[in-house]
């Protein structure tokens, strides 16, 4: 029998993106709430209470709410995944980044209550936990992330604010900073993820392209115990040895001519790691390159509904 597939919140742009790969399988059923009905409490709370997997594209006191609807109708069997920020540091709920480590695919495979990291989280856990895993980093270095995400990252708002030039917020720009405040919801699970223990500085942007994300983490290799860059590059690889969704760059591609476009993942599922530097200098950037709406969002979602169904 067909597993039920719920994505509640699938008219927003991480559900829509869900639903789209999710549309010529065969394997499971999508249960679907019509547009119109979206916000009908009964009709969300029959489907939440049938589906064998739940996934919520929602906001934060929505996601909280569903998880409480789905306890309340007695399906204790049901699964959840959740693309939200309300449990990505809840030590009951599994962090549904497959690759932090070697067990982590297992956990996610076992567990009904999954929490999707983060787009930014995501890159840059992807280039912290390694480093302070292996010693290479004390987790009480300092850190600077900065990170630009394409404009659907926003969701609807901000992608009506960046298309529509008669919006009434529109965004005429095609870069900007935010959370400048330096306050952004994704800190606490790149420190709780990764390791790192002194609270780094993330400044995120956003430009004019709809899909892609650059996560940058430059170094001071002297902040660093004993290393160079090839012993970066060298435990990122052994790391992430062996999985089709992480990869490294070799040294060959991280030359001076290259150049990073965050534009060049979208429509991707999967993420690539750079390292750039020179030990003379003393000087190293990570850079992981993605889809924030791939492994950012809907792809690591995807990615994880495959753990639990297998």
């Amino acid at each position: 029998m067909k597993p039920n597939i719920f994505i509640d919140g699938e008219h927003g742009t991480t559900g829509l993106q869900i639903r789209e790969r999710l549309a010529k399988r065969d394997d499971i059923n999508i249960l679907s709430l019509a547009t119109e009905d979206r916000r009908d409490a009964d009709k969300r709370r029959q489907m939440l209470g049938k589906c064998d997997i739940a996934i919520l594209c929602l906001p934060d006191d929505a996601a909280i709410e569903a998880v409480k609807l789905i306890e309340e109708t007695g399906n204790t069997a049901c699964k959840i995944i959740d693309t939200s920020t309300a449990h990505r540091t809840h030590p009951d709920w599994a962090f549904g980044f497959a690759e932090l480590d070697k067990d982590q695919a297992s956990i996610i495979r076992s567990s009904k209550r999954i929490s999707n990291p983060g787009c930014y989280s995501t890159g840059a856990i992807a280039l912290l936990k390694p480093l302070i895993e292996t010693g290479l980093m004390a987790s009480d270095c300092s850190v600077t992330i900065n990170a630009v995400s394409g404009y659907t990252g926003g969701g609807k708002q901000l992608i009506a604010q960046m298309e529509d030039a008669s919006h009434s917020d529109h965004i005429d720009t095609s870069f900007h900073l935010y959370a400048m405040t330096m306050q952004h919801k994704h800190v606490p699970e790149i420190m709780d993820r990764s390791g790192l223990h002194k609270r780094p500085i993330f400044m995120p942007s956003v430009a004019r392209f709809a899909q892609g994300m650059l996560v940058s983490i430059p170094l001071h290799l002297d902040s660093l115990n004993n290393t160079s860059v090839a012993s970066i590059r060298d435990v990122l690889e052994a790391h992430y040895s062996g999985n089709g969704f992480v990869t490294v760059a070799s040294s060959d591609e991280t030359n001076e001519t290259a150049q990073l476009k965050p534009e060049d993942y979208a429509n991707r599922d999967d993420m690539k790691l750079w390292v750039f530097g020179d030990d003379a200098s003393g000087h190293v950037n990570m850079v992981a390159q993605l889809d924030n709406l791939g492994k950012g969002a809907s792809g690591a979602a995807v990615q994880n509904l495959d753990l639990v169904l297998s």
